[in-house]
């Protein structure tokens, strides 16, 4: 695959959906694991009867689609249960992305993987790393104001995810996400003009140090 690709990824309620919106804006296309998991487990989703058959009802609302908020306590809590769901995901997300980079036609994409380095599949197909960072407590705060979050949810979600150092250190790039609005979107038209620029060969994206 020879598009310009971006992997994003961040800790949990680091704003990940907001940088990656910023950039749709300007014009980058945006593939996001995270909607397409949703999509998978929307009533009538292709991944329902998987769920249905290894977990049972008890995981699936009345409307039919999954009920995450119970699947999540559960797995967090069985990590063999865990390994099960990743089975059923995976594969399917996967196959969803690659179709979808397939059909993209931005001058670059964002390719948006909460758990981007702990998985590490998609790593072969990234030109450049962008880490979606803040502090832990804002993260906590941001994520605990969800309305389906506890405090306990978000600290178990980070404790499963790479530590804030681990991600810091794998990324190319950093968009820092503790300021107000205005100096966010100063730092994604930065970054915006720079992924062009590579995209288009006029620069190097991993530049000899």
């Amino acid at each position: 695959m020879s598009k310009f690709i971006i992997g994003v990824t961040g800790g949990i309620g680091s704003g990940k959906s907001t940088v990656a919106g910023l950039f749709a804006k300007l014009g980058a296309g945006v593939v996001d694991t995270d909607a397409i998991s949703h999509q998978l487990t929307a009533p009538g989703g292709a991944a329902i009867a998987a769920i249905r058959e290894k977990f049972g009802e008890a995981f699936i609302n009345e409307s039919g689609g999954l009920n995450r908020t119970a699947l999540r306590d559960h797995v967090f809590n069985h990590p063999p249960a865990r390994k099960q769901l990743e089975g059923i995901m995976h594969g399917r997300i996967r196959d969803a992305v690659h179709a979808a980079l397939e059909a993209a036609t931005q001058p670059y994409v964002l390719l948006v993987v909460p758990l981007l380095i702990e998985v590490g599949s998609y790593r072969p197909l990234l030109s450049r790393v962008l880490v979606v960072d803040c502090e832990e407590e804002l993260q906590l705060k941001r994520a605990s104001a969800r309305r389906d979050m506890s405090p306990q949810a978000v600290h178990a979600i980070m404790a499963a995810q790479t530590d804030r150092k681990t991600r810091l250190r794998v990324a190319d790039d950093v968009v820092e996400n503790s300021g107000d609005m205005e100096s966010l979107e100063a730092a994604v038209r930065s970054l915006d003009r720079q992924y062009r620029a590579m995209a288009a060969g006029q620069t190097d994206p991993h530049p000899a140090t």
